[in-house]
């Protein structure tokens, strides 16, 4: 068991059965008061923030992590079978650890997963930006970029998403993966 002192941001631990994140981690010595350690932490399944504070003492159970770099191979059901890159190694991980990236990302991609001591998989993280294919949308009108009008777009993983109206069918683009923004064209 370690102590609250051992922690830093970003490291992992379980608080009431549940599997969070370190967020934020401060320590305060207000006046002649005893000092404490507030605590700002993410549940790794809902992405809810808890806050809590915690004595200079107090165990808490400091979870030891792993993060792998696997290659997502395909879709199976709620599952995605993701490959190790060095020992080609499949596993599948659940939907819900990528939350709504998972619509615009497409096979091939490296997804970056956490796992608790080497077996279960806590995190997935997807790349901050991907290059996809515009398959269909209405056609653009040429002149028409002085404004920021956004128009819907169908890209070639399904997803629907909002891009300028100088977008066409067949054009690439680069999509931030946490929100399905546009960024910009590639050639």
């Amino acid at each position: 068991m370690a102590t609250v002192s051992d922690l830093t941001k970003g490291s992992y631990i379980r608080y009431n059965g549940e599997v969070v994140q370190v967020e934020e981690l401060q320590h305060r010595t207000p006046g002649n008061l005893r000092a404490f350690y507030q605590l700002k932490m993410r549940n790794v399944r809902n992405g809810k923030i808890v806050e809590n504070r915690f004595r200079p003492g107090d165990a808490v159970d400091q979870l030891r992590v792993e993060t792998k770099e696997y290659n997502y191979l395909y879709q199976d059901g709620e599952s995605l079978v993701c490959m190790d890159n060095q020992t080609f190694d499949q596993i599948y991980l659940d939907k819900v650890l990528l939350g709504d990236s998972v619509n615009y990302i497409k096979e091939g991609v490296t997804l970056l997963i956490a796992f608790e001591n080497g077996t279960q998989p806590i995190t997935a993280e997807a790349p901050a930006h991907v290059v996809v294919n515009v398959t269909y949308t209405e056609p653009g009108i040429q002149g028409d970029t002085a404004t920021r009008t956004l128009k819907a777009a169908t890209i070639d993983t399904g997803a629907e998403i909002r891009v300028p109206l100088f977008v066409n069918t067949g054009d690439n683009i680069k999509i931030k993966t946490a929100t399905g923004e546009y960024v910009e064209r590639v050639k």
